[in-house]
């Protein structure tokens, strides 16, 4: 159904499958005359209106949306994204769960409220039994992508509607869901379909790597770089080498089915043993290799593991307690294309005497890269030296880093001290913000760096120092220089190797950052957040990046009852609440020109918005419209 059928052939076998139950062999495509057979055989048609049963009632939708956690949380954030890219084009994106009813919309206004009359809103069923021929419904039938155009739908009544949707399968192979983008007919475009399919490929990944975290996971492509993009394949493999679970196009690669899943070997697919491929990954983390199939076809993979997998599998290259161990930069690693790329440059100078430059504004956890970097290189058994040039006085910032000789100046230690250039030998030295560092200490700073010595303040035998430098900053450096702020000559100085790290708002692994952090607030317990307000956190601009990120949600864990698993507004600190509530606001309730919507039909309105904006959620639909939950409950009722 990729291409709208002809009208006069769509209206002669709508007639034919009426008289006689049936389509004329090849009049129109097979799986458009299969579902309206379907519908058909259901009792439909065409002319039907649609029945009050085939909508939920709000508790009915809020258990199906308690059912579908795990699909919504990974579904918003694409949802979102799949929606700017159609903004303005009178269309809509539809979550469906796994029965066709539909759990999410996102759309423009003016074609919501046309989308409504047509019952494309939250709780309503869309299942072929309810619909007919739909692009929601016949997806789920036929377990594939479809597109249903006009007058192709079994409903006159849908016939303005143009929609492509495609299934999204989880790690096993099971449909969770539909994902559906919907538009007036009029609009339809020819790339609609492989925009959804695309975008459901993108949900379904991440619900394999959430789902498969504890797995030891290979991501394939036949080209290099081709890891790490939407197209990539990914198979998760049990700790003694068994293929578990796998994302269709890591099948597709391995020519392999579900139904194999679970019962064949890695060795069956690919010409290389599990403890070889951790070899390799211990060998050069993060870097891929390149495996090869029993067929002779070539592929590049990259491993991915937790600790815990590792940990369980035996393999040669092993450390010290006989597991192998990810390197720091891997164990940092959540899945974001652009610090990833910074981790593979800063491994592949690892060794050298090639000073790193790490800039980034404030927050996006610059240290923690440059420690990671540190314990990831030939150097990590040696001392990690860190100072932050702008928090140390400048007039003791020269003391601070060169040391100085017993007695040299009014308050000196009767010892003297060796410096932080000094405590550096034989490891790495981070200058944090050393855009902030006085020029007077530049100077110096240069000539330590030129001749591999330090003098300390007060005198002294100049004393060689051998430490490899890392520097980061939040400023522009080379515009720093350009302007005479910083010296250009030590600018080129420490600018060996220049990696930029992205501000959250950029990243795409948002969601495996909040996992990560709060499993490290949360050891004891499956902590998530609820998927509206993921939601409304991921679209935050976060100005102070993961350092804010990472306060609100160690405040947030701490404000959680013993016996809570999900972290709610209520949770978050007034402040935060605050700057998220412009965009949690509901709707404005429309305007009523008839006088016979009264003060209940305003109510009934509010109510409903209230329960769409919070995807159901009953406890924040009622502080939305500022009542309590029982008399939500009672309105819902009455």
């Amino acid at each position: 159904m990729r291409t709208p059928s002809p009208a006069l052939a769509l209206r002669q076998a709508r007639l034919h499958l009426l008289e006689y139950g049936d389509c004329p062999s090849g009049s129109i495509d097979e799986r458009l005359a299969r579902s309206w057979r379907r519908s058909l055989e259901a009792g439909l048609s065409p002319t039907d209106r649609l029945a009050e049963t085939e909508h939920a009632s709000a508790g009915h939708l809020s258990h199906a949306l308690a059912c579908s956690h795990e699909l919504l949380a990974h579904s918003l954030p694409v949802m979102e994204y799949l929606f700017e890219q159609v903004r303005h084009s009178q269309s809509m994106v539809v979550l469906a769960d796994s029965r066709g009813m539909l759990i999410n919309t996102l759309g423009d206004a003016d074609f919501l409220d046309k989308a409504a009359r047509a019952a494309l809103t939250s709780g309503a069923s869309w299942h072929e039994q309810h619909r007919g021929t739909n692009a929601i419904g016949t997806a789920l039938a036929e377990a594939s992508g479809v597109e249903v155009h006009g007058s192709e739908h079994f409903l006159e009544r849908n016939g303005f509607l143009t929609c492509a949707a495609a299934p999204i399968k989880s790690a096993s192979g099971e449909l969770m869901g539909i994902l559906d983008l919907s538009g007036d007919q009029r609009g339809r475009h020819p790339y609609t379909l492989g925009l959804v399919s695309t975008a459901a490929c993108m949900i379904e990944n991440r619900l394999l790597i959430s789902a498969c975290r504890r797995n030891i996971r290979l991501h394939l492509h036949a080209q290099l770089e081709g890891i790490g993009t939407v197209a990539e394949g990914i198979i998760a493999l049990s700790e003694d080498g068994w293929i578990v679970g796998a994302n269709r196009k890591g099948l597709d690669l391995l020519h392999l089915g579900w139904s194999d899943l679970g019962a064949t070997p890695l060795a069956r697919a690919i010409d290389v043993r599990l403890d070889e491929l951790l070899s390799r990954h211990k060998r050069r983390p993060g870097q891929p290799t390149q495996v090869r199939l029993l067929n002779g076809n070539t592929l590049f993979a990259q491993v991915y593991a937790e600790q815990p997998a590792l940990a369980a599998v035996p393999a040669s290259g092993t450390d010290t307690t006989g597991t192998m161990q990810p390197d720091a930069l891997a164990r940092l690693d959540t899945g974001d294309l652009q610090w990833r790329e910074a981790a593979r440059k800063v491994r592949r100078v690892a060794g050298k005497p090639i000073p790193l430059l790490i800039q980034g504004e404030s927050g996006v956890g610059k240290e923690f890269f440059a420690r990671a970097a540190h314990d990831s290189g030939p150097r990590r058994d040696g001392p990690f030296v860190a100072i932050n040039c702008a928090a140390v006085p400048e007039n003791l910032i020269e003391a601070e880093l060169f040391g100085y000789a017993p007695g040299a100046f009014t308050g000196a230690r009767r010892e003297g001290s060796v410096g932080r250039l000094r405590e550096a030998h034989g490891g790495t030295l981070f200058l944090d913000e050393v855009g902030d560092m006085p020029q007077g200490m530049q100077s110096r700073l240069l000539r330590v760096l030129q001749e591999r010595q330090v003098t300390p303040l007060g005198g002294g035998r100049p004393v060689e120092v051998d430490f490899t430098l890392i520097c980061a900053t939040h400023r522009n450096l080379r515009e720093e220089a350009d302007e005479g702020r910083f010296r250009s000559d030590l600018y080129y100085r420490i600018n060996g190797l220049a990696v930029q790290l992205p501000p959250l708002r950029e990243r795409s692994d948002f969601g495996v950052l909040t996992e990560r952090l709060l499993a490290s607030f949360n050891p004891e317990s499956d902590i998530r957040l609820v998927p509206d307000l993921m939601a409304q956190l991921s679209r935050h601009a976060w100005p102070g990046n993961l350092r804010q990120y990472a306060s609100v949600l160690r405040t947030a864990s701490a404000m959680l009852d013993p016996h809570e698993e999900y972290i709610d507004w209520q949770h978050l600190p007034d402040d935060m609440r605050e700057e998220l509530g412009v965009l949690a606001q509901p709707a404005l309730l429309p305007a009523f020109d008839d006088p016979s919507h009264n003060l209940q039909e305003l109510s009934r309105v509010a109510i409903r918005q209230a329960m769409e904006s919070s995807c159901g959620n009953i406890s924040q639909a009622a502080r939305r419209l500022g009542i309590s939950r029982q008399t939500l409950y009672r309105k819902l009722n009455a």
